[in-house]
Formats: structure tokens, C-alpha cells, sequence
């Protein structure tokens, strides 16, 4: 007979496992009270019924469940390949649509219904996606991520692929706020620095997050430097998070960083994990990710200090996908 599940509200970070199912190090920090989410891997994946194992043997842990979260948005990204649909890059939506402005919308549309659909139907509860990082140069890690360089196509086929989320039953998450398409650099291997100004960011990169905020249930940082508009890269920066994110363009749903152990963190801020943690937390970030790095996590989950309440709990709740 099996253990009932931990009762405990679910906490602010976002963990990965080790492998395709879970050992004993996986089990005691996912019943940590800080963590409050899983994301998963390639590595995480071998067929449906594996992963379908893992996801409930997860979810099993703890009242309510851990939040299982994945990066599925077709074309370089797609972390569960084997028996789900090959999704091709968003980009290719906007490639369509410079010759068929009806047609291309609707290919968003179906790409995002399917890729939801069939994470859901394993027990997925969000992707991070879309990408709302409209390019500007070229950019060795967004490129064909992105849907359209214009802003306005961009943010056409994005509420289009938003909609085919949440008919499928799931939120989107939009990233890499304010955008990470400015910059040529790969926040995973450095810190890249983008010396716009802000009235270029905000004609340009943040038209998508204007126009389609209402739609959106979370937004994920940039471990970016915007050296013209703030000292402190976007993950560590109230002034990204709460004046412009919150309080200009209105956002009300839940902010994720982007992972803490990627060197655009490391080398943005010196420090423990637990202090980077802290200062993404204390920023506006509601779930900070650690992944990669069971011996950071170790760390976070040791050293950070953190009250976790009903509230946070009830927000991340909101998440969940709907089957």
C-alpha cells in the first residue's frame, strides 16, 4: 500500500530529476517545501508510458501536486520526441504568412493545440511557450524560435498559437522578457548585454507583451543585460519585474526566471545559488528554476530562507493544466 501524498502548499522553485524515473536523492528534494515544481528533460524521456510513470509517480508525492513543466516548442526545442508529434519551429508560421496572412495563423493555432494536447494527455501541466523574443539581429540561440521580426506579425501568430494553448487546455507562458532577441550571445554560455535604449525596447521587443498580456498566465526573464535601462540583468531587476512588467504593462500572472545555474546568472551577480535565489525572489520572480545542477539545488534547498503560504501556493496552483 502505497504512502498518502505530503500535504504541503507548493514553494517557489522549480527542481529537475536525474533520470527516467525517480532515485532517492529525487524524492527528498522534491518533498522539500520550497520546491514547488518539476521541469523535465530529454533525458527525463523515453516513450509515453515511461513518462506518463514519471509524471504520476511525481505527482504522487505531495497535496496538492507538483507542477510538471517542460520546454516543448517544436522545431531545436522539443524535449519528448519518440511518439509525439514532430512540431516544426515557430518560425516557419512566420515565414507562411509573408504569402498567406489567413493561412499561417491557423498553422500556429493547430501546432500549439497539438503540442498541448499531447503533453497534457501525459501528464504535463505547462510549456514554456511561447517565444515572445522578436529578433532583431541575428541571434545564435532565438533564430527560428521566434515567430516574425516584425513585432505586429509576431504578436498576429503568437495570439493565434496563445489561443491553440488554451483550447487545449493549457497556460502560456510567454519568454524571455523583456526579450532576448537583441542580443547575438547565448544566455546558457555568457551574460550577453543588449545597449539599447528604452524607448527602442519598448517599440520593438515589448509590442508582443502589450498587446497580448490579458492572454498570457506567465512570463519567464532574460538573463540579459539592458546596461541603458537598469544595472541588474532582468532576473534580479524590480525595476524589470514590478515597474515595467507589473505596474506598466499590467501583468497579473506568475514570473518565472529563467534557470539560475545558466552563466547569463553566474556571471550577472557573485554569490551563492541561495543568494542568486534570494535576489530573483526579492526581484518579483515567484518560482526561480535551478536545473542541471543537483548540487546547486542541494544548496538552495538548504540555505534559502523562505516562507512558503497558501498564496504563493494558490497562484502557482492556477497553472495546472486543464484535461
Amino acid at each position: 500500500m502505497s504512502n498518502p501524498p505530503m500535504i504541503q502548499p507548493l514553494g517557489p522553485l522549480m527542481l529537475d530529476v536525474e533520470g527516467l524515473s525517480l532515485n532517492d536523492a529525487d524524492r527528498t528534494r522534491l518533498l522539500h517545501p520550497l520546491v514547488g515544481a518539476v521541469i523535465l528533460f530529454a533525458r527525463n524521456y523515453q516513450d509515453r508510458v515511461q513518462v506518463t510513470s514519471l509524471i504520476a509517480e511525481i505527482k504522487s508525492l505531495r497535496s496538492p501536486e507538483l507542477l510538471i513543466a517542460v520546454d516543448q516548442e517544436g522545431g531545436r526545442v522539443q524535449r519528448f520526441q519518440t511518439e509525439f508529434t514532430r512540431l516544426p519551429a515557430v518560425a516557419s508560421f512566420g515565414e507562411l504568412w509573408q504569402q498567406d496572412k489567413q493561412t499561417a495563423p491557423m498553422r500556429a493555432f493547430e501546432s500549439a493545440f497539438t503540442m498541448a494536447q499531447e503533453l497534457i494527455s501525459v501528464g504535463v501541466d505547462f510549456s514554456f511557450a511561447p517565444v515572445f523574443d522578436v529578433t532583431s539581429i541575428e541571434s545564435e540561440v532565438i533564430g527560428d524560435r521566434s515567430f516574425h521580426p516584425h513585432p505586429s506579425a509576431a504578436s498576429e501568430l503568437l495570439g493565434a498559437y496563445i489561443d491553440g494553448m488554451h483550447s487545449a487546455g493549457m497556460v502560456a507562458v510567454a519568454k524571455h522578457f523583456p526579450g532576448h532577441g537583441g542580443v547575438s550571445g547565448d544566455s546558457h554560455h555568457c551574460l550577453p548585454c543588449d545597449g539599447r535604449e528604452l524607448s527602442e525596447i519598448m517599440a520593438h521587443d515589448l509590442v508582443p507583451y502589450r498587446e497580448l498580456i490579458e492572454e498570457i498566465q506567465g512570463v519567464m526573464s532574460a538573463h540579459v543585460m539592458f546596461d541603458q535601462c537598469d544595472a541588474q540583468i532582468p532576473t534580479f531587476s524590480s525595476y524589470w519585474l514590478e515597474d515595467m512588467l507589473r505596474q506598466e504593462l499590467g501583468f497579473e500572472g506568475v514570473v518565472f526566471s529563467d534557470d539560475l545555474s545558466m552563466e547569463g546568472a553566474q556571471e550577472a551577480n557573485a554569490g551563492s545559488i541561495a543568494a542568486l535565489a534570494d535576489r530573483a525572489i526579492s526581484a518579483g520572480c515567484d518560482m526561480v528554476l535551478i536545473c542541471n545542477r543537483p548540487d546547486l539545488a542541494d544548496q538552495v534547498l538548504a540555505d534559502l530562507q523562505f516562507n512558503v503560504d497558501q498564496r504563493l501556493s494558490a497562484r502557482l496552483s492556477a497553472l495546472r493544466a486543464r484535461s
